[in-house]
């Protein structure tokens, strides 16, 4: 009889429909070719997957988060942010990745497990495409213009409306480990008007739809204890 403890559940939370599209897509495709992918709220090789989307912006992510954590989730359970972002160093593209060391706003910093492994995963998975790691900061609202510079002044790469909610609800409901992982949408040289219409926004949805299986990879490594 084997003693292995159970594998720890994963959450993938994003916030917009065209990214929670761009996700199950993603999952639909792996899925078709074969691939060892968790199916929707099934159970994968690292454990039971819930793809949830929270709603635009920090409040809509950390009331849904926190329900879903404090509800019908398991303790223990790993959670995954993920969606779009806005760059804000010079040189970035839209497509680039974003993989967070920390996730940070007025409310706190929250630490992220696994960058190393997610950095890797992601580079060998989209060979071609930029891996970028660092601080990912918090908004609760689009950032444009020179407020990219002001907050790249704070050593964040990157900034986005609800991952830093989603970690922060995440932990003070539980231990757990948590990650963050963004595509760049716009960048301070390729600012985009609308996500739909523009080749930026195209780019960047075609690399959401492709990372799943390194998130499943990240989600696989994690050791959690029987709880």
């Amino acid at each position: 009889m084997s003693h292995q403890p159970a594998p720890a559940p994963l959450l993938i939370a994003c916030a917009l429909g065209i990214e929670h599209l761009a996700l199950r897509t993603g999952d639909r495709r792996a899925r078709r070719s074969g691939a060892p992918v968790p199916r929707g709220a099934g159970r994968g090789a690292g454990g039971p997957v819930t793809f949830v989307r929270t709603g635009m912006g920090p409040r809509a992510a950390e009331r849904s988060v926190t329900r879903l954590l404090t509800g019908p989730a398991p303790a223990g359970t790993a959670v995954l942010a993920t969606g779009f972002c806005a760059g804000l160093a010079p040189g970035m593209h839209p497509g680039d990745l974003v993989v967070a060391e920390e996730t940070r706003d007025p409310r706190g910093t929250v630490p992220c497990v696994g960058t190393e492994l997610l950095a890797k995963e992601l580079a060998r998975l989209l060979p071609g495409r930029t891996v970028h790691t660092g601080p990912l900061t918090g908004s609760d609202h689009v950032v444009r213009g020179p407020e990219r510079s002001d907050l790249l002044a704070t050593g964040a790469i990157a900034v986005d409306m609800e991952s830093a909610a989603t970690l922060l609800a995440a932990v003070r409901t539980g231990e757990r480990p948590v990650a963050a992982v963004r595509v760049v949408v716009d960048a301070p040289e390729h600012e985009l008007v609308r996500i739909g219409t523009l080749r930026g926004g195209i780019s960047a949805f075609r690399v959401l739809r492709s990372i799943l299986p390194a998130f499943f990879d990240w989600h696989r490594s994690l050791l959690l204890p029987r709880r």
